[in-house]
C-alpha cells in the first residue's frame, strides 16, 4: 500500500480574492502618490497571499503506522473504524452532529470528509473529522495501516 498524502489547498477563487485585496490596498493609498500605491498593491497582495497559502497548507498523511492530520499525530493502534462521508453527511457531522470534543481538520471548501473513531481510552477525543477530496482512498489507507 502506498502511503497516503493530501494537501488541502485553497481554491483558485481565494487567490483571485488575494489579488483583489492588493488592488484595494493600492486604491486606498492612491491619494498619497504612486509609490505608496505600488507599496499597497505589493504589500496587500503579498500579505493576503501568505494568509491563503498558510490556510491551504494543511496536510493529511498516513505514513509509518500513523495518521498525521495537520498538527495531530494519531498512532494506528488508537484508530477505530474510518467512514467516508459524502457532501451531505459531511455537512451534518461538521454542524448539528458534531461533538465539541472531536478533532476537526475541516476546510469548508472541501465538501467530502472522513470520520475516524478514536479508540484510545486515555484520549477524550471521540473521533477525528478530516476534510478530504479523496475519502475512499483515505479510508483504504487507514484500513491498510490498522491491519
Amino acid at each position: 500500500m502506498q502511503p497516503y498524502e493530501e494537501r488541502l489547498t485553497a481554491p483558485r477563487s481565494w487567490w483571485v480574492i488575494a489579488a483583489l485585496i492588493g488592488v484595494a490596498c493600492a486604491l486606498m493609498l492612491l491619494p498619497l502618490g504612486t509609490l505608496p500605491m505600488l507599496g499597497g498593491l505589493i504589500g496587500g497582495a503579498a500579505l493576503s497571499a501568505v494568509a491563503v497559502s498558510a490556510y491551504g497548507s494543511a496536510r493529511i498523511r498516513v505514513v509509518g503506522g500513523a495518521l498525521i492530520a495537520g498538527e495531530a499525530k494519531i498512532p494506528a493502534s488508537a484508530l477505530g473504524e474510518a467512514r467516508a462521508l459524502d457532501a451531505d453527511e459531511a455537512l451534518a457531522w461538521r454542524t448539528y452532529k458534531a461533538d465539541a470534543r472531536a478533532f476537526m481538520l475541516l476546510r469548508s471548501y472541501v465538501r467530502t470528509a472522513v470520520r475516524v473513531e478514536i479508540t484510545d481510552p486515555e484520549d477524550p477525543t471521540p473521533y477525528a473529522y478530516l476534510s478530504t477530496r479523496e475519502p475512499e482512498r483515505l479510508v483504504a489507507a487507514l484500513a491498510a495501516v490498522r491491519t
